[in-house]
């Protein structure tokens, strides 16, 4: 379970900045302890919980980086063409047992152990072949097209360091240095829930006035590639009574708990208050668009993020806000996603004081360069503008106008999912 620190912030009605709600999450979650082994397979998207050494080196044995020729330098001439017989033929994983004889040439693949002896590889490109004779041109370097043993890895050293969110690239690694299971943080174990009457589930039929409940869904499935633990617990009436034994029942079986809708102004909004009358209340509306009313507390030392109900507030307050939060609960050292800087192919105005974040596609300009180009409307619950954008353009509070061609910070999603 994650643990939160002692209070150090009076929660009031006023905005809070965006870094200081970051600020706040970074100050009030600690990581889980719990860890455990998976294989090495199941590690993808986990959180590494140990340093990982290398027991041995990679690779393994000196080879060749090419397919070609191996070769004495020595025999080599610095001034003109060389000829050598060809003797013998290595191939990956047979290697030549004898010490290869000087004053010859042994043809050799991609992968293939290094013979002793021969400390140079002739690419096959460069050589001409004539009556089982390689033809060498000069200029060669000595140790050329050599790999050797341990250049990439050496016993000891750390290879993967704890914290670090496992990916392809870690697992390949891990696999070359002969790791079958991986220390890992456990999965966080999140409760999920929507608020409102006018939201139903998908399958049922809509009644005049109401909408499917498009957020659960999508933030399920973001919290399923951080690798968490979904219980979905549906759709709760907009009775804070209801709320409040949802809110007490999830706390005693999960890691986090998260909502969605319920957190804003109106009378009908009884998440927040739920949460405030049982628990504890860090800060509720940042300064921020879209996604004003996001809320975060706790229940007990349950962690609650309370996310607004307008589809796109919603995602972008989880990759922002959410994200980073239940990265830190899980062990994870980098939690802050890359930003990228480029030119804004569109006019905006906006006001000063507050974080906004414009979705937009990333086109090729006439310079032959990505370009950031807003998404033409800009409403907090028009879905398809995620589906169309690359990512967001995050302007800063000081920032309040954006001419075409000015540099801005692009997220792209691949950042935050």
């Amino acid at each position: 379970m994650g643990q939160l620190k002692d209070d150090c912030f009076a929660f009031g009605e006023d905005l809070i900045s965006t870094d200081a709600a970051l600020n706040e999450l970074r100050l009030r979650l600690t990581c889980i302890s719990k860890s455990e082994e998976v294989e090495l397979a199941d590690g993808i998207g986990r959180i590494l919980a140990a340093d990982l050494k290398s027991k041995q080196e990679v690779p393994a044995h000196d080879n060749s980086a090419v397919d070609g020729y191996a070769v004495y330098f020595d025999d080599i001439s610095q001034t003109g063409e060389t000829k050598l017989p060809i003797k013998g033929r290595i191939t990956a994983g047979h290697p030549l047992i004898e010490t290869a004889d000087m004053g010859n040439a042994y043809r050799i693949f991609t992968g293939a152990p290094m013979p002793n002896g021969p400390d140079t590889v002739l690419m096959q490109e460069d050589c001409v072949v004539e009556d089982n004779n390689v033809i060498i041109p000069k200029g060669i370097k000595r140790g050329a097209n050599r790999r050797f043993a341990g250049e990439d890895i050496k016993p000891g050293n750390i290879v993967i360091t704890k914290g670090q969110r496992l990916r392809p690239q870690e697992i390949g690694l891990s696999a070359s240095i002969g790791i079958e299971k991986l220390p890992v943080y456990r999965q966080l174990r999140v409760a999920l829930f929507s608020t409102g009457d006018e939201v139903c589930d998908i399958g049922d039929k809509l009644r005049p006035g109401t909408i499917f409940d498009s957020n659960r869904y999508s933030i399920s499935a973001l919290l399923h590639q951080l690798g968490c633990k979904v219980s979905d617990l549906g759709i709760i009436s907009d009775k804070i009574e209801v709320i409040r034994e949802t809110l007490i029942s999830a706390a005693f079986k999960h890691d986090v708990i998260i909502s969605s809708a319920g957190v804003s102004t109106g009378e009908e909004d009884h998440v927040r208050r739920a949460v405030a009358g049982i628990g504890r209340l860090y800060f509720w509306r940042v300064a921020i668009r879209p996604g004003r009313p996001i809320t975060f507390g706790q229940i007990g030392n349950v962690p609650f993020i309370g996310l607004p109900g307008n589809p796109v507030a919603s995602m972008v307050t989880f990759m922002r806000f959410a994200r980073p939060a239940l990265l830190l609960l899980n062990g994870a050292k980098q939690i802050d996603p890359k930003i990228f800087r480029v030119p804004a192919a569109f006019n905006y105005e906006k006001k000063r004081g507050r974080r906004e974040w414009v979705r937009a596609a990333l086109t090729i300009g006439k310079k032959g360069v990505y370009q950031a180009e807003k998404f033409p409307l800009s409403g907090a619950g028009i879905l398809t503008s995620m589906v169309e954008s690359d990512g967001l353009v995050e302007l800063s509070e000081e920032q309040t106008t954006i001419k075409n061609g000015n540099m801005v910070d692009f997220l792209p999603f691949s950042e935050v999912s």
